[in-house]
């Protein structure tokens, strides 16, 4: 019997899905069940992704996570009976500086795990609690933890520090930095690209609805732009990005803002929705005629172009720059006006191959190699739960 792979990224009211063979970890099919615990009712959806057929969507009952990976569970049961399930891939936000390499988890890892929440209250709770579930309907099931942290603990301790009280860095007040299982899929196929030799100095600028960028030195990260949580950094669909954390205290002593309305406002109040008033989805934003939606984007740039620069910086020069994820893959007009930015770094884009969202997009005189890189991140976790499954151990380290 053929054995498989469930990797799953639990969020507050989805859970994304994705079914790999464990022989060629191949991506056999792909899903997500929306709406959970919604007035509105949840959706089941999923894709096999060895024909040609569009997704089948399918309302479902759904009103907690527990009811939600139960669907998710019989389905599996139901279609997929000539296979095996050989262990359940997790993304997990916060792996701390703890875990530095994907493990195994037990009661053990699940208590260091708990201790994060505080640094990740708004995602490590929903990935633990998937956790947590699929133990208890099946409790021989294996499950590995992958860290979206984990990437970044190559960073020199300079780039980790905060200058605040030394008390607090041994308290755990650091950047940790996230999006690391983007950034390490992307550093692991770079040669493919751009060939061994030429994956010296890279910046990746992974741009979705969450956004940040990783300066990479042979295929280490040396600095990246988010930093104790992933509310800091560039500007997003909603989250506000780096800002001066005087701000915050303006909005709590001027305009006596609780600490929730606080949060509220920075996480899903501001970045692209605030600076445009209209949303915090490009696509809607590129296809406005407003003019508060062209100062939206012009922002958003500047931001980017910035701290390329200062990525650059940390890694002393730039051979690559790297493209990936939503906007980053499929959004040409921004790539053009944040390499329009960057020409003083001698990045020329070819206009032809970066309107037709080519893999590699620089000009003929560009002194820098400009790349449209998809990003995996279900893939990057199905090899690691592959391997910590056939034997090889991985152990959390401080």
């Amino acid at each position: 019997m053929r054995a498989i792979l469930l990797i799953i990224n639990t969020g507050s009211s989805s859970i994304k899905f994705a079914v790999f063979s464990a022989q060629q970890l191949s991506c056999l099919y792909r899903g997500q069940i929306q709406g959970i615990g919604i007035t509105e009712g949840s959706y089941f959806s999923v894709q096999n992704l060895n024909d040609n057929n569009p997704p089948t969507k399918q309302k479902t009952v759904a009103d907690t996570h527990r009811q939600a990976l139960a669907t998710l569970m019989q389905w599996l049961a139901d279609h997929l009976a000539d296979f095996h399930l050989q262990a359940v891939g997790h993304r997990i936000v916060h792996g701390g500086h703890q875990f530095t390499q994907p493990v195994v988890i037990d009661a053990d890892v699940m208590q260091q795990l708990r201790k994060l929440i505080p640094l990740a209250p708004l995602h490590q709770p929903h990935n633990l609690a998937a956790i947590d579930i699929l133990q208890h309907l099946h409790p021989d099931l294996t499950q590995v933890g992958c860290f979206d942290t984990a990437f970044h603990h190559t960073q020199p301790k300079v780039a980790q520090t905060f200058a605040l009280p030394k008390d607090l860095f041994t308290e755990g007040v650091r950047s940790y930095g996230f999006h690391g299982l983007s950034y390490e899929y992307i550093a692991n196929v770079l040669p493919d690209y751009a060939g061994v030799a030429d994956t010296g100095k890279t910046v990746i600028a992974h741009l979705g609805q969450g956004a940040s960028l990783c300066a990479l030195q042979n295929q280490k990260s040396l600095a990246t732009t988010m930093t104790f949580t992933p509310l800091d950094g560039l500007p997003m669909g909603t989250r506000c990005g780096a800002i001066d954390p005087a701000i915050v205290l303006y909005l709590l002593r001027q305009k006596q803002l609780s600490l929730t309305e606080v949060s509220d406002m920075l996480h899903y109040q501001s970045g692209l929705l605030g600076l445009s008033g209209i949303s915090g989805d490009m696509q809607i934003l590129l296809n406005s005629d407003h003019p508060d939606a062209a100062f939206a984007i012009d922002a958003y740039v500047y931001r980017i172009v910035c701290a390329i620069g200062s990525m650059t910086a940390a890694i002393q020069g730039l051979d690559n720059l790297v493209f990936s994820a939503g906007i980053g893959e499929h959004a040409p007009l921004i790539r053009a006006k944040i390499c329009q930015g960057l020409g003083w770094l001698g990045v020329k884009l070819d206009d032809s191959a970066n309107r037709e969202n080519a893999t590699k997009i620089s000009g003929q005189h560009s002194t820098v190699n400009i790349w449209v890189i998809p990003t995996n991140e279900e893939k990057m976790i199905a090899i690691h739960t592959h391997s910590l499954t056939h034997g090889k151990t991985n152990e959390a380290t401080d």
